[in-house]
Parts: C-alpha cells; structure tokens; sequence
C-alpha cells in the first residue's frame, strides 16, 4: 500500500510588476532543502538559481523567467512566510559603534518601493515613444558581470528592455525582439542625449524590494538601517 500524497494548501498574490494574481503553495522539505543548500554555499548565483526553482514549483503557473528581480524577491519571501513563519532573524553592523545589532523582520511588513518618478514610457518625440520592460534576472546578473559604468554595459541595458516602440501618428506597434540584435542597436545610436538619460532614469527609479530598520543603538542615538534586494534578503 503505497504511502497517501499530502495536499498542500493554496494561496494567492498579487505579482508587484503586473498586479495579476497568481496562485502558489508553501515549500515543502525537498525545496527548502534546495535553499539551504543554496545558502550554505555563499554563492549567489546557486541562490539565485534555488530561489527560481522554488518559485516554478510552488508557483507552475507563472513564467519565472518573465519575472522582475523585484517580482521574485517578493513572491520567495511571501512563500517563505506561508512555509515556515512570517519573520526573518537579521543582523547589521551601526555605522556609529560598529557593533552588530540583531533584530526580527516581519515579512508582512516588507514590500515593494514604488517611486513616484518612474515611468517605463519613453518619449522619443513627437511621433514615437517606447515602452520599457523591467529586466530579467538573467539579465542583471549579466549587467554586473560587465565593468560598472562601462558604455558596453549601458547601451547593452538599452537595447535588452527595450520592449516596444509605437508610432502615435498610425497606432503601429513595433516588437523589438522581431528585429536583428544589428538593426536595434542602429535604432539605439539615433537617440538623442535626453531620451538616454530618460532611460537611465527608468533603471535608476525602478522599484525595489526595501524595507527600513528603526533603531537606537548602544548610544541612545536613533538610526535606520535599510535591508535591499536580493543580496540583504537572501544571504
């Protein structure tokens, strides 16, 4: 007689890039094995690879490969929450004593930033704009793996998550994954310095899994400490 299958309860978000919702069960031991395996390693590629293959079984409906760095964040914490309990035990160094301080993250209380100034709308001029994407996992990781700051680091970011551009005098609408790697990095080169920075401004407003710490330390003075994205969360 063949042991019984547990059924696992179901539960559901909303995913912050899109605000659909989407339905995902706890962990169970085999993925939390996966992600304490992953965290003993120290090394962040394996914890990011954990954390996407916990997401696509807890999660089968949704294309973890789509998914925003931010996206991810807040769905792994949020199935964590519902597997294990809602609090994360957290340490920092204050900047002041340069003593450790320990404290107790409520999950339910970290969210995704959004900031007022971001827009994934780029004006190009009269005629066209563009609509941006948020990058891929993947696709950071690739952005570090270049010389930060590099030219070849930017203009590669450009022409990533560039998702559309649509003429407003026909209401046509051009993919830009239908276009040869050659024939969008020509269309990049015609931008002028403003529409550069715009798309700068939409990488550097983007939102971000945040959440602020309040606290006194030894010497009774009142500081913040800021835990952010994937690195602070996850190792």
């Amino acid at each position: 007689m063949a042991l019984p299958k547990i059924d696992q309860p179901l539960f559901e978000l909303e995913i912050p890039s899109t605000s659909k919702k989407a339905k995902y069960r706890p962990f169970t031991v085999k993925e939390e094995k996966i992600l304490m395996i992953a965290q003993e390693s120290k090394d962040m590629d394996q914890i990011i690879l954990s954390i996407k293959q916990v997401i696509n079984n807890c999660m089968p409906d949704v294309d973890v490969d789509t998914l925003s760095v931010f996206d991810l964040e807040y769905i792994i914490l949020n199935i964590r929450a519902k597997s294990v309990n809602n609090e994360i035990s957290f340490a920092f160094e204050d900047e002041e004593t340069g003593e450790k301080v320990e404290t107790v993250i409520n999950i339910n209380d970290v969210k995704v930033q959004f900031n007022d100034e971001h827009n994934k709308k780029i004006d190009i001029n009269d005629q066209y704009y563009m609509m941006m994407r948020y990058p891929s996992l993947e696709e950071v990781r690739q952005m570090q793996a270049v010389e930060e700051g590099s030219t070849e680091q930017m203009f590669a970011t450009m022409i990533s998550c560039i998702d559309t551009l649509v003429d407003e005098s026909s209401d046509e609408v051009f993919k830009l994954s239908d276009f040869s790697s050659e024939e969008v990095s020509d269309f990049v080169d015609g931008f002028t310095s403003s529409v550069v920075e715009d798309i700068q401004k939409f990488y550097v407003t983007m939102p971000k899994l945040r959440h602020t710490i309040d606290y006194k330390n030894s010497k009774g003075n009142a500081n913040q400490f800021v835990v952010e994205g994937m690195d602070s969360f996850f190792t």
